[in-house]
């Protein structure tokens, strides 16, 4: 730079007031600047709006499809202890535990039958038999045993039987499981 130059550019620096930042003012927009800064302002909350409702749209549909798909669920896990308790009466009969006559014990069969048929056209299947491996994801262990002639982790015993509606458990099953 030139002397001249520099001159010029100290006395501009000296005539020019300091401006502090608590009074700095923001510079003045034409009217067309502040009306392009406006709709630019109001077409970002639109996209968000936008957006936002379409994540909404989409968990309602989610939500609805889940009701229609598992809709019967709450009826099913309400039945199961019925169910639970017709099958134990079934083992008691077919034990010779309790003395009854043949046409209620064909009588008791005949309706798990149904029951069974039913909840298989319903998609509902059991598990948690005797001699399956413990999964604790669908069993809950109550108890454990002892017992040389299993393997570790073994199913002895199915206090209840474990369900699945579809592709969920509705609920485990309850099993008392071996370990050495």
């Amino acid at each position: 730079m030139t002397k001249n130059k520099i001159e010029k550019e100290s006395e501009k620096v000296k005539s020019e007031k300091p401006i502090s930042k608590k009074t700095k003012k923001p510079k003045k927009l034409s009217k067309i600047d502040a009306l392009k800064e406006q709709v630019a302002e109001i077409q970002d909350k639109h996209l968000r709006l936008k957006a936002e409702f379409e994540n909404f749209r989409r968990r309602k549909d989610k939500e609805i499809s889940g009701y229609l798909q598992y809709g019967g669920e709450n009826v099913i896990k309400s039945f199961l202890p019925v169910l639970d308790d017709i099958d134990r009466l079934s083992v008691a009969i077919n034990n010779d535990d309790i003395k009854v006559d043949e046409s209620i014990s064909k009588g008791i069969s005949f309706v798990l039958n149904k029951v069974d048929k039913w909840l298989g056209d319903l998609d509902v299947q059991s598990f948690g038999e005797k001699g399956e491996n413990l999964n604790p994801e669908l069993h809950d262990a109550m108890m454990t045993k002892a017992d040389k002639n299993h393997d570790d982790d073994q199913i002895l015993d199915v206090f209840e039987k474990g369900y699945y509606y579809k592709d969920r458990v509705i609920r485990h099953a309850k099993v008392i499981v071996n370990k050495k």
